[in-house]
């Protein structure tokens, strides 16, 4: 349930507010930190803030038809609170299960929504963070912390990326982004083309296509998908045996990660056999017939980039029955009709919609500042994946690719608190983490490398973002299986940890 009096309750002028903690964004990792810090920090004084009006980030502010997770929630849901509903779920299932999370643990009176962060400040001799702030309401305020916490994701939300081609201009019906969805948006008997390959066009062309006239699915190439039922058969067989629901969660969540796990390990180890497995998955929805080789066979081996399941075949049940079509080409121009492909074809459209990725936005593009020098994150180092050489008192959440998101969320809350009841414990009011002697001459590249994952808004951003080393300590792994054993024995006097 929402807290609709914490604007009421917020200071209506000008004003600063000091806090403990500041969790920047109410999504799922910032409504999960919340939770951390109650339990775990119960005399902390923190306040979470959110830019958009409600909870819920992602699962908020996008609106397009049939939006949904890609990864089961059985891990994508919070390890605490028991996930009840179909593996795959709807973005209303999903922040019901939020609203929740808030109600049952009192979060409410911690978040401030409306609140844009647009400056953060910090002051080694004050020791403190200073964030200016601007309200929904027009007002601005200031808020100051001794620790940052920043849960704002790694997109834009209100923006997303579409590519510019030539003749934009003269096409005469709509040209919509999924990320800006009109809200009455009437595609009922038009002609529509999806352009994108991942898990939003996936999502997109099921949940339109017994509407329209026909939709056409266009990628320039093609993506992984794994297509399945929509259930989970061992929560279902716990559930007839009674198992408390709280122990299905753990036993399903265990099981799915074991099999991720062996998923992920195999896509490296033997990726050929891998991707016949999945190109089977598509071929028994489509036929012998289906030009798999053309459509569905990406020219990367698994999991060199996201593979999001496709719940109930749906795409493929769409494809099958005429409603939806796949074009596999690139586009020449667009057309006052339309599109010219470059193989010469045309395809009509009164709707076009570009589900082609997002924009990276490095820290919410707060204008960071560190002792009165603006922070470029770029020039930064990595200490893994969530703090940064140079920047103190601060956390930042990025989550897994080829694992749910909260599942990193729920290990970095463990490590901030951890982290803030050490500096407690030695009278540290300030934490910052730096290179070791032995580190010094350690060869610098991009936060991830291309050759392990990489999704066209990684590479458009990479230099958006701290560098890695080639040590563990200097790098975001993407590996759980690594990390929930390594973040939790992680050494917090240890020679990257500079107190003071």
């Amino acid at each position: 349930m929402t807290d609709t009096s914490a604007l009421e309750r917020a200071p209506q002028h000008s004003s600063t507010e000091h806090f403990d903690v500041i969790i920047v964004g109410a999504g799922i990792s910032g409504v999960g930190g919340a939770y951390h810090l109650r339990q775990q920090r119960p005399g902390a004084r923190f306040v979470v803030l959110e830019a958009l009006g409600d909870f819920g980030g992602t699962w908020r502010s996008h609106t397009y038809p049939g939006i949904r997770s890609d990864s089961d929630l059985y891990t994508f849901g919070y390890r605490f609170k028991p996930w009840v509903g179909p593996p795959i779920a709807s973005a209303a299932e999903i922040l019901k299960y939020m609203g929740e999370v808030i109600e049952d643990n009192d979060l409410a009176r911690h978040i401030r929504y409306g609140h844009k962060i647009t400056r953060a400040s910090w002051s080694s001799q004050d020791k403190l963070w200073t964030l200016e702030v601007t309200r929904s309401d027009g007002a601005t305020q200031r808020f100051t912390t001794n620790f940052l916490w920043m849960c704002q994701g790694y997109y834009r939300q209100l923006q997303g990326y579409t590519p510019q081609w030539p003749g934009m201009s003269d096409y005469t019906g709509q040209i919509i982004h999924p990320q800006e969805w009109p809200e009455n948006l009437d595609y009922k008997g038009k002609r529509v083309v999806v352009i994108g390959s991942g898990a939003t066009a996936a999502t997109l062309v099921p949940a339109i296509a017994g509407d329209c006239d026909h939709v056409t699915l266009l990628q320039r190439s093609p993506t992984y998908f794994v297509p399945g039922r929509n259930e989970n058969d061992l929560a279902n067989t716990l559930r007839e045996l009674q198992i408390d629901e709280t122990w299905i969660h753990e036993i399903v969540r265990r099981k799915a990660l074991f099999d991720q796990e062996m998923f992920t390990h195999r896509a490296i180890a033997e990726p050929d056999a891998v991707k016949a497995e999945l190109l089977e998955g598509v071929k028994a929805f489509l036929g012998e017939d289906f030009d798999i080789a053309k459509h569905f066979t990406p020219r990367y081996r698994p999991w060199r980039q996201r593979i999001a399941f496709v719940p109930d075949g749906d795409l493929f049940q769409g494809i099958a029955s005429g409603k939806a079509s796949v074009v596999t080409d690139e586009i020449e121009r667009f057309t006052p009709t339309g599109l010219l492909l470059k193989s010469g074809e045309t395809l009509d459209a009164d709707i076009i919609i570009t589900a082609t990725g997002f924009n990276l936005n490095v820290l919410g593009d707060i204008d960071f500042v560190v002792d009165g020098k603006p922070l470029n994150f770029a020039d930064t180092v990595t200490y893994r994946g969530m703090m940064f050489t140079g920047v103190p008192n601060m956390v930042w959440v990025f989550g897994y690719f080829r694992a749910s998101w909260t599942l990193r969320a729920d290990l970095i809350a463990d490590f901030v608190c951890r982290l803030l009841a050490h500096m407690d414990e030695r009278g540290a009011k300030q934490i910052e983490v730096a290179l070791r002697p032995q580190d010094k001459d350690m060869p610098l590249s991009g936060w991830i490398d291309p050759e392990n994952f990489n999704p066209g808004y990684l590479m458009r951003g990479m230099h958006l973002l701290p560098k890695a080393g080639d040590k563990p300590e200097w790098r975001h792994t993407q590996d759980y299986w690594a990390e929930k054993d390594a973040l939790p024995a992680i050494d917090l006097d240890e020679a990257s940890f500079v107190y003071s």
